[in-house]
C-alpha cells in the first residue's frame, strides 16, 4: 500500500517527470514510437475501410432505391394503361343498350324453341290424352279385392 503510494508520488514529481521521458531511453522509445505509429496506422485504415463500407453501402441503398423507383414507374403505367383500356371500352357502351340487345336475343331464341317444339308438343299431349288404358293394373285389382276403392 505505502510503495504504490510513493511510486503515484514519484511519477507526478516534475523532477521523475522528466526522467521518463523518451530522450533519457531512446532504445524504447524508439520501438514503442514505431508500435504507436503501427497502431495509428492501423486505426487509420480501420476507419477508412469503415468509412468506405458505410459509402458502398449508401450506394447500394440509393441504386435499390432507384431501380424500386423505376420498377414501380413501369408497374404504374402498365396498371394505368390496363385501366384505361378497360374503362375506355366500357365507357364506349352504353349498359341499357347492352342490356336491351341481350334481352332481344334471349326473346329471340325462346321464340325460336316454340315454334320449333310446337307441333310436337301438341301431338305428345293429344297422344297422353287420348291414350287410355282400359285394363286394370295389377295393383287396382287387389285395391278392388280388398274392398278399398
Amino acid at each position: 500500500w505505502l510503495k504504490g503510494s510513493i511510486f503515484v508520488v514519484r511519477c507526478t514529481s516534475p523532477y521523475f517527470a522528466k526522467l521518463s521521458t523518451r530522450q533519457n531511453f531512446p532504445m524504447a522509445g524508439s520501438k514503442s514510437q514505431t508500435l504507436i505509429q503501427q497502431l495509428l496506422d492501423a486505426e487509420k485504415q480501420a476507419e477508412e475501410i469503415i468509412a468506405n463500407a458505410k459509402k458502398n453501402r449508401l450506394t447500394k441503398l440509393r441504386q435499390a432505391k432507384e431501380k424500386a423507383e423505376e420498377d414501380l414507374k413501369v408497374f404504374r403505367e402498365e396498371q394505368e394503361a390496363k385501366f384505361q383500356k378497360e374503362s375506355g371500352s366500357k365507357a364506349g357502351s352504353d349498359p341499357a343498350l347492352d342490356l336491351k340487345t341481350s334481352t332481344k336475343t334471349e326473346l329471340d331464341l325462346v321464340e325460336r324453341d316454340y315454334t320449333t317444339n310446337k307441333g310436337r308438343t301438341v301431338d305428345y299431349v293429344c297422344k297422353k290424352v287420348l291414350d287410355v288404358p282400359t285394363t286394370l293394373s295389377e295393383t287396382q285389382i287387389r285395391a278392388l279385392q280388398m274392398g278399398i276403392a
